[in-house]
């Protein structure tokens, strides 16, 4: 199996390295700024240049069996445009001239809409592209419409692992963190509308699990999922006939409330909880049964599997 891969130096770009590595495939990547972790070296083509340059695309899929588009970029509207959208399209074009077997592309539950929109019904493939507010989650419905249409145009084989929100190493812990949440980066990542005597306790640096509740006070329910979940599917799929030209909702195996969460974490570490409003969030829950029917995709890693990891990860690391 030869395989081209875009995005390797990234989170879940390093694991897809590791696993290919297992199956025995050959794989050339595109580096641009960041370095492949030394591990892969010798193992990895490396061809260096960007991935809005249609020569260094060209370069890098030619020949290949499977093109893997995990190249993306977060709310930075100086690189969000060129990176995701001109290099997408850019590696689309360089598979309908090679023709490989399958081209495979990371997406998100971003694409859907997720909580920023009411999802009366479990969000599933067939559920409308909709994006939230912000440039990430435009790209995301970006990346999949070209992907679909140039299965239709050209009869291009295309195959998008939708992923929900990914969580490795103590990235759960960081989530729940009243301290780093209150004002965050990347929008839909925080919290709603923290009170008066919330925002006391993170003058004071009282640190706090949230619960967060939607405009009628319920717990709001959210899906997320494992990294080793993602590289999971993502083993289901390649070079997988029955994946080709069709899309996968990727999640953790249920999704959580984040009352049931916070108690879990408190219990857990001992951390008292603290109520949020959220009357501008929906809860929601990802359809996974297609991905379990049709690849045989089986996460194994539910909240409370996924606190642990991320609790023991923070003691061995920072400790």
């Amino acid at each position: 199996m030869k395989v081209a891969l875009f995005g390797a130096s990234g989170k879940i770009g390093r694991r897809a390295l590791a696993l290919l590595r297992e199956r025995g495939a050959e794989v050339r990547a595109l580096v641009h700024r960041s370095p492949l972790p030394d591990e892969f070296a010798d193992m990895v083509e490396v061809v260096h240049g960007s991935v809005t340059d249609s020569r260094a695309t060209d370069a890098v899929v030619s020949g290949a069996d499977i093109v893997l588009q995990m190249a993306t970029t977060k709310e930075d509207p100086a690189t969000f445009f060129d990176v995701s959208i001109k290099g997408t399209f850019q590696i689309l074009e360089a598979s309908r001239r090679h023709r490989p077997q399958q081209t495979i592309l990371l997406g998100g539950d971003a694409a859907q809409g997720i909580w920023f929109y009411p999802h009366p019904k479990p969000i599933n493939e067939q559920t409308p592209r909709i994006a939230y507010p912000g440039y990430y989650a435009f790209s995301k419905v970006m990346e999949e419409t070209m992907a679909e249409q140039y299965r239709h145009q050209y009869g291009l084989g295309t195959t998008i692992l939708r992923s929900s929100w990914v969580f490795d190493e103590d990235d759960l812990l960081n989530h729940f963190s009243l301290l780093q949440n209150v004002d965050p980066a990347e929008k839909g990542h925080g919290f709603g509308e923290p009170s008066e005597a919330t925002l006391e306790l993170v003058r004071a640096g009282k640190e706090h699990l949230p619960i967060l509740l939607d405009r009628e006070k319920r717990p709001l329910k959210r899906h997320i999922v494992h990294i080793d979940d993602v590289v999971h599917a993502l083993d289901r799929m390649l070079g997988n006939e029955v994946a080709i030209n069709e899309d996968f909702n990727i999640a953790a195996p249920a999704a959580f409330d984040y009352r049931s969460a916070a108690d879990c974490l408190a219990e857990k570490t001992g951390l008292p909880t603290v109520e949020i409003d959220c009357p501008d969030y929906h809860g929601f829950e990802i359809d996974l049964s297609k991905a379990k029917e049709m690849i045989g995709y089986d996460p194994r890693n539910d909240f409370a599997t996924m606190a642990d990891r991320a609790i023991a990860w923070r003691k061995e690391n920072r400790e």
